[in-house]
Parts: structure tokens; C-alpha cells; sequence
């Protein structure tokens, strides 16, 4: 499972705890979650839900013109993501409801932090069953599973050296990614020596990704340091 595209899906926190949502907040964007929504009440989640779509939603219990599950029963009615409840110590019967009503999983609060991601990596696992997803850049997607790209509904392969290093590009999707990162995951320990056959394999990825290759728009150069794959929020 390709941990950083689950981290890529779309959070929506519902609190009306201000202190307490901040630092969820914290934890999430320090492991590497990066859509993240926030909302104070039910009238506010359902608002932010309407635009944001979420793809996973963390629900306080109480909130202060109702409740999480009729929340989640609200937000439902849209669509069938997972939920997990956040739950004060002790409310054992608040726990045992939520999951009687389909929540997939609850965390009592105080948490660890460790424990709050794994919950929520475990549910993403569990629901985004998708080893090679299907990535979707300016003017083309590419199929990991099946080594392609597809682009005006042409399906062009990807060579394993071109595989690799969009790999790690996608990896390290929206940020740089050193010439001598990409050398090394291409070529093995001793990538010295390889940034002409580097430049040729981006030459023809970009051919292949991009509508205009001279003026990219997908895998950008940043001058100096490395490329970046920049890849579109679905």
C-alpha cells in the first residue's frame, strides 16, 4: 500500500474544541496528512462537507447544536466514507453507539499521537484498498499498476527506469526531489555519473505526461536542486 496516497486523502475534523483541534491539526500535518478541514459544529461540518468531500471524517461526540451520529448519519446521506469518533473517557455506551451505527472506529480521548494516525492509516487501508493508484496530473494519469500513461485516451508504456523514477517522484509528490535521490533510486548505490541518461529519461517521461514537453507543467525543473511532480488534487 502506497502509504503517501492514502496521506493524500481529504480529512474533515469536526470539534468545537479549539485547543484540542489545533493540536489534531499539528499531529496530522507533522505525519504527512495534507488535506486536511476543520468545523466547530454540525451546521459548519455539513457546509465545509458539501465543498471540501471528504474522504474520512474524525467526529467529536458532542458538539454544540448536536451530536456526532446524527452527524454522520447526515453526512451519509452524501456519501459512504469512513468515520471515526472521538470519544471522552469512560463514555462506554457513547462507544458502543457509534459503532452500532456504523462508525468504523473510535479513539478516547487523551490520545497519543502515534495512536490517532495509526487508527486512521488502518481505516484508509482498510476502505482505499488501492495498491498503484490511478494519478492524475495537468493532462494526463498515470497507471502505475499497469506501467502507462494514459493521455487523450492513448495508453503509452512506461519503461522500468521511467517507472522508477516517477515512483519516487510521486512519492515525494509537490516536492523536490534531488538529482542525486533520483540517480540513486534508478541506478543503485553508486549513482555517480548518471545525470545525462537522468535528463534523457525526464526528456521522454515529460513527452509522455505533458501536452506541451518544452514547457512543462507535471514534472518541473527546479534549478539547481532537482524536479517536483506536481499532481493534481482529486
Amino acid at each position: 500500500m502506497n502509504i503517501d496516497y492514502l496521506k493524500n486523502k481529504r480529512i474533515l475534523l469536526v470539534d468545537d474544541e479549539v485547543t484540542l483541534l489545533d493540536m489534531i491539526l499539528s499531529i496530522l500535518k507533522d505525519d504527512g496528512f495534507k488535506n486536511l478541514a476543520i468545523a466547530h459544529t454540525v451546521e459548519e461540518a455539513l457546509l465545509v462537507a458539501d465543498k471540501f468531500h471528504p474522504e474520512i471524517a474524525i467526529l467529536d461526540v458532542m458538539l454544540p447544536d448536536g451530536n456526532g451520529f446524527d452527524l454522520m448519519n447526515l453526512l451519509r446521506e452524501n456519501d459512504n466514507y469512513p468515520i471515526l469518533f472521538l470519544t471522552a473517557k469512560g463514555e462506554d455506551d457513547d462507544r458502543l453507539k457509534g459503532l452500532g451505527l456504523g462508525a468504523d472506529d473510535y479513539i478516547v480521548k487523551p490520545f497519543l499521537p502515534k495512536e490517532l494516525t495509526f487508527r486512521i492509516i488502518a481505516i484508509l487501508r482498510r476502505t482505499y484498498k488501492m495498491d498503484n493508484p490511478l494519478v492524475q496530473l495537468s493532462h494526463s494519469q498515470i497507471d502505475f499498476a499497469r506501467a502507462e500513461v494514459i493521455k487523450n485516451d492513448n495508453h503509452l508504456p512506461l519503461t522500468a527506469k521511467e517507472h522508477e523514477l516517477l515512483t519516487i517522484l510521486y512519492r515525494n509528490a509537490g516536492r523536490i526531489v534531488t538529482i542525486d535521490a533520483l540517480c540513486e533510486a534508478a541506478w543503485g548505490d553508486n549513482p555517480f555519473g548518471y545525470e545525462n541518461s537522468l535528463m534523457a529519461h525526464i526528456r521522454r517521461i515529460r513527452e509522455k505526461i505533458e501536452l506541451d514537453p518544452s514547457h512543462p507543467q507535471s514534472l518541473v525543473t527546479i534549478k539547481g536542486l532537482g524536479y517536483k511532480l506536481i499532481v493534481e488534487v482529486q
